[in-house]
């Protein structure tokens, strides 16, 4: 699972990823600070069962501060993207080529207007951040229209001439981007193309279809990034009704501010908190302390937290439909062969069954799967149960080791 940090040059998207990952990238207010795609590792945020268990657990793959579970994900920054990059202006092929692996896209948009089409510091207020969403949205439309363009009149004639469904054809030529066959057919549905006769596509059917794939294969949510700015927070009461719950109010400065200073043991913050507590404040610079009190002020209170975090959420648990599922070898005591308490969580896509949970943590679990149970009720489950977020599970099988 793969999220894609995208936007224009000087949007913010290093600062969203270091504020996300305590990485080091660097950043700057001119275009093209990032060159080359930078990864990280971001943490999804859950309640940790172990409070409903009343246990103390002992993370091995993951993270548990004060009941909360912090569980990594894979990101990626990629160079900023400007209008006309599926032509291979500014990098662009490349830079798009980069998202390939990505699953789900977080778009920062600088929010208070003060950056032109380009990337380039202008007066603040004095552009548009719904711009960017759009044209965003149409460069990776149009980058997958070019990838489907080269082979257009092949694939369309041979899914008429030898019978052989275009959903397979197209699947087989987008298998580099993580497409599945099964979104394309929901695209096909969902567009009203008639999927029998491609070759009598138009131009705009296939590029609406391709419009949906996106929407489906490559969803979007929307950092509205710099909120603390006064135009930020104009900008975002005036569209947030339009986008609804996949445009969220951000900071990734502040987050990256409050990470640091909590990694440092300055203050008492978990990531997604409404909150922080100052734990040493004979290590803060006047400066840093009216920093964090802005933070507190027009940010914390304001929306309840900096953004990131919810970004990352909202992404996995909403978009990809993702739950969180704890295996466990010992049924009563709730952990693994070494004794660590809930040791482990995986994130796993919704309607996943007990058996293909089992080969998710070795695929000789699944060849011998025999039944499992539901620790927390100690109920005996079949292989075709689909597995409940925060469910926490003993996988009997033959050759369990």
């Amino acid at each position: 699972m793969l999220i894609g940090i995208v936007g224009k040059p000087s949007s913010g998207k290093s600062t969203f990823l270091n504020a996300a990952c305590l990485t080091s990238s660097k950043t700057g207010d001119y275009p093209f600070t990032t060159i080359e795609p930078v990864p990280g590792t971001g943490y999804v945020r859950i309640p940790c069962v172990c409070k409903e268990l009343d246990v103390t657990c002992n993370p091995q793959n993951s993270l548990c501060l004060n009941r909360v579970r912090l569980v990594p994900i894979q990101m990626l920054d990629v160079a900023g993207l400007v209008p006309d990059a599926w032509k291979g202006r500014g990098m662009g092929n490349q830079l798009l080529d980069d998202l390939r692996r990505a699953d789900v896209l977080i778009h920062v948009v600088d929010f208070s207007g003060s950056l032109d089409a380009d990337g380039n510091q202008i007066e603040r207020g004095s552009y548009d951040p719904e711009k960017d969403i759009a044209f965003l949205e149409t460069e990776v439309v149009k980058w997958m229209e070019q990838l489907v363009r080269k082979d257009w009149q092949k694939i369309s004639r041979t899914a008429e001439t030898e019978r052989i469904p275009i959903d397979k054809l197209l699947s087989d030529k987008f298998a580099g981007l993580k497409i599945t066959q099964q979104q394309i057919r929901q695209a096909l549905n969902k567009s009203g193309v008639n999927p029998s006769i491609p070759t009598k596509w138009t131009d705009d059917e296939l590029f609406n279809f391709l419009k949906i794939l996106r929407e489906i294969a490559k969803p979007i949510v929307y950092a509205a990034n710099k909120i603390d700015i006064p135009e930020a927070a104009k900008n975002y009461q005036r569209l947030k009704e339009k986008y609804g719950d996949d445009l969220i109010p951000c900071s990734a400065l502040a987050e990256y501010f409050l990470r640091k200073f909590a990694e440092e043991g300055v203050i008492s913050y978990t990531p997604g908190d409404s909150d922080f507590t100052i734990l040493q404040p004979e290590k803060l610079a006047d400066k840093d302390k009216k920093a964090l009190e802005k933070i507190r002020t027009n940010i914390l209170q304001v929306y309840g937290s900096t953004g990131v975090q919810a970004l990352i959420n909202r992404a996995v648990f909403d978009i990809l439909d993702v739950i969180a599922v704890y295996p466990v070898e010992d049924q009563h005591q709730y952990t693994d062969h070494n004794g660590n308490i809930l040791p482990d969580v995986y994130l796993v896509p919704r309607g996943t069954t007990a058996r293909e949970f089992a080969g998710m943590i070795h695929q000789d679990l699944a060849n011998s799967f025999i039944n499992a149970i539901l620790v927390k009720t100690q109920r005996r489950i079949g292989e075709n149960y689909e597995l409940q977020d925060g469910d926490v599970i003993k996988i009997n099988a033959a050759d369990a080791h």
